[in-house]
């Protein structure tokens, strides 16, 4: 049963600036001609595109009784109570509130987030942060699987 699940997208505006990213190595490579041109071009914009894509591609899921966010999978009864961030709010915990221990999941392009304390006293991590653009749908999502 997957309860949650959301993709953290890269902007238009950076897919935009792989392509110019391509364009300029064409513009570099064209005193050698236009082959090399033609190269730069094609591998310039790829390196770029796959770059936006690896990077915008991240997904944070509620998977039977555990939260995956990226690389972590964290089990549902390790969390506490989930705490929605206004933009204000979560640029305020990504930057002075913030703790080095915590992991944090976080876009700059995606200004709601949500905070979740750990409760497991063995783990060190205080905090899980995660960058999202409905917090208030993956905090129910949470609360739900930890109801049932």
């Amino acid at each position: 049963m997957q309860a949650y699940e959301e993709r953290l997208t890269a902007p238009r505006s950076w897919w935009f600036i792989a392509v110019l990213t391509g364009v300029a190595m064409a513009l570099i490579l064209l005193p050698l001609g236009t082959v090399p041109m033609l190269a730069g071009l094609v591998g310039g914009g790829a390196l770029a595109a796959t770059a936006v894509s690896s990077y915008g591609s991240v997904r944070i899921r509620v998977v039977g009784d555990a939260l995956v966010a990226g690389d972590a999978r964290i089990p549902v009864e390790a969390l506490g109570t989930p705490q929605v961030l206004d933009a204000e709010e979560a640029r305020a915990w990504r930057t002075y509130k913030a703790d080095t221990r915590a992991f944090m999941l976080l876009r700059g392009y995606v200004p709601t987030a949500l905070r979740i304390e750990i409760t497991d006293p063995s783990d060190p991590t205080p905090y899980v942060y995660l960058s999202t653009r409905s917090p208030e749908r993956l905090a129910a999502a949470l609360t739900a699987v930890r109801a049932s």
